[in-house]
């Protein structure tokens, strides 16, 4: 077991220097076994932070993200945390203005993350597979970046699936009421 823990942050700090030695716009932690974001990594990051438009945090175990992350990498175009144990956001997500694309698919969101609708260059929502009933459709449909929502298998309400689809502009994808996936 230590070895396998070593070896995990052996490769946090290897992907981390790699984002910095190489003055690269993106910082990979997938698959690296996180239960949350390493508070050291902020420092490292310190004098870069502000050039990295891509963080993937996919298939890790992060049950939640600080207010501290959101405010640090408030320069974000992406960010990817599918297959996480993630529940909520922090308010300071509304912190990332320039982010157009956010994957929450496969996490643990019962209630849609709805600081999400304040962010005004979103085009891309992905929230499959959660565990969200309700939908703020009216502050979705008023989001003019928006291309893009991704509600496949969650139990939505009745109500959004049929208020959602007059209301917006953009694809809407849910799964069909029977539960089988599109």
């Amino acid at each position: 077991m230590l070895k396998k823990m070593g070896e995990a942050v052996a490769r946090v700090a290897r992907k981390v220097n790699e984002t910095v030695e190489n003055d690269l716009d993106t910082l990979d932690l997938a698959e690296c076994k996180l239960v949350s974001f390493p508070v050291g990594i902020y420092k490292v990051l310190r004098n870069v932070a502000g050039r990295i438009h891509l963080i993937i945090l996919a298939n890790n175990e992060l049950q939640a993200l600080s207010s501290k992350f959101m405010t640090t990498f408030s320069q974000l175009r992406e960010l990817r945390l599918e297959g996480n144990a993630l529940h909520h956001l922090p308010d300071e997500v509304s912190t990332l203005t320039h982010l157009k694309a956010i994957d929450l698919s496969r996490n643990q969101f019962q209630d849609f993350p709805e600081k999400l609708t304040a962010l005004q260059a979103l085009e891309t929502i992905n929230l499959e597979e959660n565990a969200i009933v309700d939908v703020p459709v009216e502050k979705l449909a008023a989001m003019k970046s928006l291309k893009s929502v991704n509600l496949r298998r969650n139990p939505l309400n009745a109500e959004v699936r049929v208020i959602a689809k007059p209301l917006i502009k953009f694809d809407l994808l849910m799964s069909p009421e029977d539960g089988q996936s599109n």
